[in-house]
Parts: structure tokens; C-alpha cells; sequence
């Protein structure tokens, strides 16, 4: 629906001597220079949450005996199980093929570095591994330029999906394959990414497609079954589809259910907890037992919950000094989780300003530009790591690393199992590379031995791989690959916390448990990039298996976001900021309550009658771009005389007049506000309005043609003869409107392609019918107007809407305060919002963008200016 911007849009340009304010330059929704922030855009559509009560879904309501509803609910339940089991599958693909590409490529090139030491050949071992990484860069990049919301994570754009903002091609099939064999591309060619944020989003796009039993790009998949096909229901099961997500890749199914309640969705169906959780537990078993099957060959063992294995942090049965932590330990978790939120907080930093150079500077060129930027951070990051393991890697004695006091898990490992995961790069016999034993193993396997072999890596190779991996994984993330972020912050924490570790048992001589520190240390850094709380907690205890973990965990995840909250947003938020999404915030600030509705709303609507002829209807679809429409009626007398020798009633019908808002007096109000500014732009926005006016027609004109290139008025006028004029005063250009309903375009465009009208000689009753089927047949993508053929309609025919119009929307009145406007608006998952007035006429809408920060932001900035 409009939004202030429209209203306050002109053509006048300023002088060159007049500057505007930041408050003006706030309200008409532009910036200074490229360094101000982005503005929320307003061409991003909202998602319809609210169920639309009208007259079709009533029928099918009575319809529904409770046999039949106890069947649909019986197949939600079996369509949760099978998005559970998919998503499942879609991790045992992603993880079989990236352990196979990897493992393939490191014995290659271990095989060639071991043979080129001792030859002298070692620049050839170096072109091995670029071949190797390059191809799998191209084929990931390939696979972006042909379906572009493949790159990144997925977790800003789920998310934002989740939080009621339509992104589109996020959940399409196209993107599903591009992002599943991309990602395991990016991970196979060792760029500083993991594939467990983009198993979010391909969960999120599985929950999206099963329960619609259709498909836009196979035509022949097309089961008759609409009674899922809402965005009501379509979000619960992306909800469960993301959270089966994490469950996968974490091995997490509650930390699962819990991100999705707290990362992604705004407003959560109490009956949906038990379906995502099931949903959930579902990919997690599912998953597990195929991975112990394949790699153990114990089918049914469940060995391997999720992609990422911490594996068992545990002191063996003999050393009665071991202790996981202690009370004093956590004085230093404290310290650490500040340390990972200031981390956090740069590495925010520095990826928003590549992101930003990126928007400017990479993304307007020809597609093959980003695909030469992906090359070249895969040709920069294979470079780095040979580098650095060749001259930077420190020569450790071979036993030191099979020696661990302090857990079970490594002392029942034997020598064979250590050497698979140790490197012997450029080192004598009897020794390893420490360096390159974290840089030559997939990520995963680099998590589990800084979290369980003790005396492995020297504080100076710690520091190194820490500084060389933050900054790649810093370029790295926002490139035009399908990459998520958890295991390389993980990776990079962990590093930070093992070093951490190593000073204070060297330095100061302390008993610790080196692993806690790693993970501790795995926490708080992730906690500062990404600024989760709730969810992570729980994820990183079930991924340990160690519940006493739960405090110290918490406690630095808190520590973490408090002290990155104090500098920048989180990672995603940040993301999603910069594509301009209108996300919506938990809660307003408590400063926003000295705004109403009345000074957010927007008042200069855009409305259709109950009755509407096909002329009136094809010309407000074809020139706005509103999404919805108020069904109103005009209310052209309603003055009341005062009773008079009462005067009780006259008082309070005085009174009643008085707190009646009026869209004329509103708009009179905010003309005088603006013409208070000193820019010219601002003071002429009235005058722009009060002056428009629809030209006229010329005589003899065909009656369709007129319909096109007529510029539609703000006010559609019940009588064809009362045409707008320049003497209308305010009252008489906003007329009191009654209000009736909403009706969405989608609706009305689907009633006139399919010939929903009826003659003027006619009664409305025999105006075709549709079912609730049909109206949701083309869902999610309705017809265009513009895909409606002109030629096949009677402009003189009427189109009654009160059968398809939603009658009983949410409203508020318009003097209610923004936080309760916002809590409302957020909790119920409006898409509009109607402002009524006392008497039942509508005064205005708000839309999501009109709740955004910077719009409240910049209507408070005029609220201070007016008063």
C-alpha cells in the first residue's frame, strides 16, 4: 500500500544555494552521499499472514466436517515428516560428495607434496591444488550467475522470509538445486566456508515446495489440493523446513526448533512448536542413520547426528585432578566472550564495507565479473595456505600429538587413526606440520583437534592460522557462491580459544581443560559474528553432548552480543539491512510512543467501491503498484445537528466531532507541518496535490484507451460526471469514507481475468461465483494485469467485491500508539493495516514500511520539528 514516500514524492529540484536537513532527507527517503545508511526499499512485497474470512473460505469452512479436518491435519502431519526426511537426505548428498571431493583432493596433492619435497618440485604440488580449487569455484559461480539468490548463506533472506518480507526466487526449486550443488562445490574447493547455513535455506525451500503439491517449473506436477496454498501456512512450514535445517547440520533438534522461534519468525503459531520439532527430530535420525550407515557400514547404529561432529568432551576415568572448568574458570570465559564481541564486531565491520564495495563496484559489471571474484579468493586463499604451511608451519614431534591426559576419546585411538588427520608437510620423519594439519583437513576435522588433541599446535601457528583465517573468511563471505558462516567462525574461534588455553597453562601454570577453552573460545567468537543467544546455546550443548557446558556457553554468548550490540548488528542483520529489507525489529524504542498512528498512517489512499465498474478497475490496477485496496463507500452527509435545550448531548456530540480524525484535516495538518521546512521541495508537496488534476478526455475517444492513458485520480468517484476540480476544497478531495473491507490485487486481478461481473441492467446475483480453489489456483504467482487482454472486457460492466474482500480485517484507531500499532502489526503478521476512526471511516493504512526504523525514525524527527 502507499507509504509516506509516495505522498511526499515531487519533481521540483532545489536550488543550488537551498540544503536540506537530515530530517527532510529522512522523510523523502534519500541520503547525503553513498556513506549514509541504506534506506529500507518499498518495492519488496509483504507476506499475507492474516487469514482472509471472506466468502469462499467460508464455504469451505462449512465444508469441513471433523472427519475431514482431522484429515488435513493428519496429512500436515505427514507432509512435516516428509520434510524432515528430506531435508535429512538433502544432508547425507551434500556431506557424501563433499567427503568425496575432498578426500580425493587431498590425497592427490598430500601424495604430491610428499614426493615434491624431496624433488624439488613443489611448485607443481601448487598447481595441483589451484586446478583442483578453481574448477570447483567455477561450477559454484556457474551455478550463482544462474540462479543469483543461490549465493551467500540463505540465512538473511530466510529470515527475512520468515519475518514476513516476500524475497523472490528464495524458495524455488531453481534455487534449491543451484544452492545444494554449490555448496558442496565452495566447501570441496577450500574456501573459508561451511555448508550448514546453506542446509537452512535448502531445508527452508524443501518445507516451502512439498506441502503446495504443484510445481511452476515441472507444469505435469500439479496435484488438486489448494488448502495449503497460503502464505499462512507456506511460512509455518518454512518454519519447519529451516529448523530442520539446523537439526541436520548440527544434530540439533531442539537448538533447531528454537532458531527458527528466535532468528526467523516474527509472530509463531503455538500449535506449530510440536510440528517443527518432530520435524526437526525427523532430519536429525534421518541423517544420522544414513551417515553412520555409509562411513561405518552400522546401519542403525546412529553414530553421527549431524554434518558437524564436536565430538565427546569428557576426562578419562583415571586422572582424578581433570576438571571440564571451574567456578574461576569462568572470570575468563567473561573476558573471552568480550574478546569474541569485540572479534565479532571488526569482522562485521570490515565484510559490510566489502559488501558495500561489492554493490557498487562489482555487481553493476557483467555477471563473469563475479565469477572472476570468486576465482581470485580461491586463488589468493589456495595460495595463502601452501605459503603458510610451506615456510610458517612449526616441525612437532609425532608423539606429542597422540599424548592427551585429559580425554578418553583420543588415548583409544591408535596411531594409525592420528596420522590420517596430522600432515607431514615439508617436515622430517617423525614429526608434522602443525600449520598445514589444520589448513590440509576439512574444517570439521581442524574443530575436533583443536577441541581434543592436547599439545598440538604452538601459540605462534595459532596465531598465524587465526589472523590468515579471519581475514580470507572475512573476503570470502559475500562472494557469489553458495557459503555459510558457522563452521568458519567456529574454526576461527576455536583457534582463538586454544590460544588462549596455551598462554594461561604456560604462563600461569593453570590446570585447565585445553578443549573447554576451544569451545568457549568456538562460542564466543561465532557469538560475536552472528549474535545469537537463545538457539546457539542449546545447538553448541547438544552438538557437545555435555550439558554441564550450559552456563559457561550462555554465559559468553551474552557477554558476546552485549559487547558487539555496543559497535554494529549482527552479521545477517547487517545483510539484510544492506539489500534494503524492511525487517521488522522485536519491539520498538520506548521515544516512538510519542507517535500515533495518525502521524505514521498513510492518508491519501487509493480505494475501490463495494460496485465497480471494469473501467474504474483496470485503470487503478494499471497505474499504481499498490498490493491492496480499502473497500469503501462515500459518506457525503453525515454533519449531525446539535439537539438543542441539551446540553449534555450537545457537549458530547461536540465532543465526538472534535476527536474525530479526518483524512482532509490530517492532510492539512501535514501540509502546513511541511511548509515549515526551508527546502522548497518539502513546502511545494501541497501545492503539487491540492493543484492535480485528471486531464480530460477528449471526446470521441474508444472508451478502452481512454481506461489506459488516463492518469488515475487518488479517489475513484461513484459518479462519472463529478470529475475533480481545482475549487474542491480539502473536505471535498477527501471525502469521509466508510469502511467495509480490504481487498488484495492479486483478487482482483483474478476476478477479472476470469469474467467475475455483471451487466448494469443485471442484478449483482448473477455475477459468477468462484471457489476458494480457484482463487488460490495461480498461488504464489497470480496473474499480472498486464497479462490481461483488454479486448475480451466490457469496460461498462461492474465487478462486485464484498464476496472476496476481507470484511473483518485487523483496524486500530487513530490514536493509537506506535508501539501498539507495531506489537500488533508484527505479532499477527498484517500486511495492512487500516486506521479507522471513531465512526467507522477509514483515515489511512500502515503498511511494514511504515513501521520500519528509519521511517518512525524520520516521522519523530518531524514530530520534534513541528512542535
Amino acid at each position: 500500500m502507499a507509504c509516506c514516500g509516495n505522498c511526499l514524492c515531487c519533481h521540483c529540484c532545489c536550488r543550488d544555494e537551498e540544503t536540506r536537513t537530515p530530517e527532510e532527507l529522512t522523510i523523502l527517503g534519500e541520503t547525503q552521499d553513498e556513506e549514509d545508511e541504506i534506506l529500507p526499499r518499498k518495492d519488496y512485497e509483504s507476506l499475507d499472514y492474516d487469514r482472509c474470512i471472506n466468502e469462499p473460505y467460508v464455504e469451505v469452512l462449512e465444508e469441513m466436517n471433523n472427519k475431514r479436518a482431522k484429515k488435513y491435519e493428519a496429512v500436515r502431519w505427514m507432509l512435516v515428516f516428509a520434510i524432515g526426511v528430506s531435508v535429512g537426505l538433502v544432508g547425507v548428498f551434500v556431506d557424501f560428495f563433499v567427503r568425496l571431493f575432498t578426500q580425493l583432493k587431498f590425497n592427490l596433492v598430500g601424495k604430491s607434496v610428499e614426493e615434491c619435497s624431496e624433488k624439488g618440485c613443489l611448485a607443481l604440488s601448487l598447481l595441483e591444488l589451484l586446478a583442483f580449487n578453481m574448477m570447483f569455484i567455477f561450477i559454484a559461480s556457474v551455478l550463482v550467475l544462474i540462479e543469483p539468490v543461490a549465493a551467500g548463506s540463505g540465512i538473511p533472506e530466510i529470515k527475512s522470509y520468515l519475518n514476513g518480507v516476500k524475497i523472490p526466487g528464495i524458495v524455488r526449486l531453481r534455487t534449491f538445486v543451484c544452492k545444494a550443488i554449490g555448496v558442496l562445490f565452495t566447501v570441496s574447493g577450500g574456501l573459508f566456508v561451511g555448508k550448514e547455513g546453506p542446509m537452512i535455506h535448502s531445508g527452508a525451500i524443501v518445507g516451502a515446495g512439498l506441502p503446495q503439491f504443484q510445481s511452476i517449473t515441472f507444469k505435469k506436477i500439479n496435484f488438486d489440493f489448494p488448502y495449503f496454498r497460503s502464505d499462512r501456512d507456506k511460512r509455518d512450514f518454512v518454519s519447519a523446513g529451516a529448523a530442520a535445517g539446523v537439526a541436520a547440520a548440527f544434530g540439533a533438534p531442539i537448538g533447531g526448533t528454537l532458531f527458527s522461534l528466535e532468528e526467523g519468525s516474527s509472530f509463531w503459531n503455538q500449535a506449530l512448536t510440536w510440528k517443527v520439532l518432530f520435524c526437526s527430530m525427523s532430519a536429525t535420525f534421518t541423517l544420522n542413520f544414513f551417515r553412520s550407515g555409509i562411513n561405518y557400514n552400522k546401519w542403525g547404529s546412529f553414530q553421527l547426528p549431524g554434518l558437524l561432529n564436536f565430538g565427546e568432551f569428557k576426562c578419562s576415568d583415571g586422572d582424578k585432578k581433570c576438571h571440564l572448568w571451574t567456578a574461576v574458570d569462568l572470570a575468563f570465559f567473561v573476558l573471552m566472550g568480550v574478546a569474541g564481541g569485540l572479534l565479532g564486531a571488526f569482522f562485521n565491520c570490515i565484510n559490510k564495507r566489502l559488501a558495500k564495495y561489492r554493490m557498487r563496484h562489482v555487481h553493476p559489471k557483467a555477471k563473469f565479473v563475479r565469477v572472476l571474484e570468486s576465482l581470485l579468493v580461491a586463488m589468493v586463499t589456495t595460495v595463502v595456505i601452501f605459503v603458510a604451511s610451506m615456510t610458517l608451519g612449526e616441525c612437532r614431534d609425532l608423539a606429542s600429538s597422540i599424548t592427551n591426559n585429559n580425554t578418553t576419546a583420543l588415548v583409544s585411538l591408535n596411531e594409525d587413526v592420528i596420522n590420517s588427520t596430522i600432515r607431514q608437510f615439508f617436515c622430517p620423519n617423525k614429526t608434522y606440520n602443525d600449520m598445514a594439519t589444520l589448513f590440509f583437513n576439512p574444517q570439521e576435522v581442524a574443530i575436533h583437534q583443536l577441541f581434543h588433541q592436547d599439545g598440538t599446535f604452538s601459540p605462534v601457528t595459532l596465531i598465524v592460522f587465526f589472523v590468515l583465517y579471519f581475514l580470507l573468511a572475512c573476503w570470502t563471505y559475500g562472494v557469489s557462491v553458495p557459503s555459510g558462516l558457522f563452521v568458519p567462525s567456529l574454526l576461527c574461534g576455536a583457534a582463538f580459544g586454544r590460544l588462549v588455553a596455551n598462554l594461561l597453562k604456560i604462563n600461569l601454570g593453570m590446570d585447565i581443560y585445553s578443549g573447554t577453552f576451544a569451545l568457549i573460545g568456538a562460542a564466543a567468537f561465532l557469538g560475536g559474528v552472528v549474535r545469537m543467544t537463545i538457539s546457539l546455546t542449546v545447538i553448541l550443548i547438544e552438538s557437545t553432548n555435555e550439558i554441564t557446558y550450559g552456563l559457561p556457553i550462555m554465559i559468553t554468548l551474552m557477554v558476546a552480543k552485549w559487547t558487539g550490540d555496543f559497535f554494529n548488528k549482527g552479521i545477517y542483520d547487517i545483510h539484510i539491512h544492506l539489500r534494503g529489507v524492511p525487517l521488522l525489529e522485536w519491539e520498538t524504542e520506548v521515544e516512538m510512543d510519542k507517535l500515533t498512528a495518525s502521524d505514521i498512517m498513510e492518508p491519501n489512499l487509493t480505494y475501490v467501491y463495494p460496485h465497480t465498474r471494469i473501467q474504474s478497475l483496470v485503470s487503478i490496477l494499471r497505474t499504481t503498484v499498490y498490493h491492496a485496496f480499502p473497500v469503501v463507500t462515500e459518506n457525503r452527509d453525515n454533519e449531525r445537528e446539535f439537539m438543542k435545550g441539551n446540553i449534555l448531548i450537545s457537549n458530547n456530540i461536540r465532543f465526538k466531532k472534535a476527536s474525530v480524525l479526518t483524512r482532509a484535516g490530517e492532510q492539512r495538518r501535514r501540509c502546513q507541518s511541511m511548509k515549515s521546512y526551508p527546502s522548497s521541495e518539502l513546502r511545494n508537496v501541497c501545492d503539487d496535490q491540492l493543484a492535480a488534476v485528471v486531464p480530460a478526455m477528449e471526446e470521441g475517444q474508444d472508451m478502452l484507451q481512454q481506461m489506459l492513458e488516463r492518469r488515475h485520480a487518488p479517489y475513484p468517484n461513484l459518479y462519472p460526471d463529478q470529475s475533480p476540480s481545482e475549487e474542491w476544497t480539502m473536505e471535498e478531495r477527501f471525502r469521509p469514507l466508510t469502511f467495509h473491507g480490504i481487498i488484495l490485487r492479486s483478487q482482483l486481478v483474478n476476478l477479472l481475468i476470469r469474467g467475475v461481473c455483471y451487466a448494469e441492467n443485471q442484478s449483482s446475483a448473477t455475477q459468477p461465483r468462484l471457489s476458494y480453489a480457484e482463487m488460490t489456483e495461480d498461488y504464489p504467482r497470480f496473474p499480472d494485469i498486464h497479462d490481461l487482454d483488454l479486448a475480451l472486457l466490457n469496460p461498462r460492466m461492474i465487478v462486485d467485491v464484498t464476496s472476496y474482500m476481507n470484511p473483518s480485517p485487523y483496524t486500530v484507531s487513530p490514536n493509537t500508539h506506535v508501539s501498539q500499532v507495531f506489537n500488533l502489526f508484527r505479532t499477527m503478521g498484517l500486511r495492512h493495516l487500516p486506521v479507522v476512526n471513531a465512526v467507522g471511516e477509514i483515515v489511512g493504512i500502515i503498511t511494514r514500511h511504515n513501521l520500519t526504523h528509519e521511517f518512525l525514525l524520520g516521522k519523530l524527527r518531524q514530530h520534534y520539528i513541528t512542535i
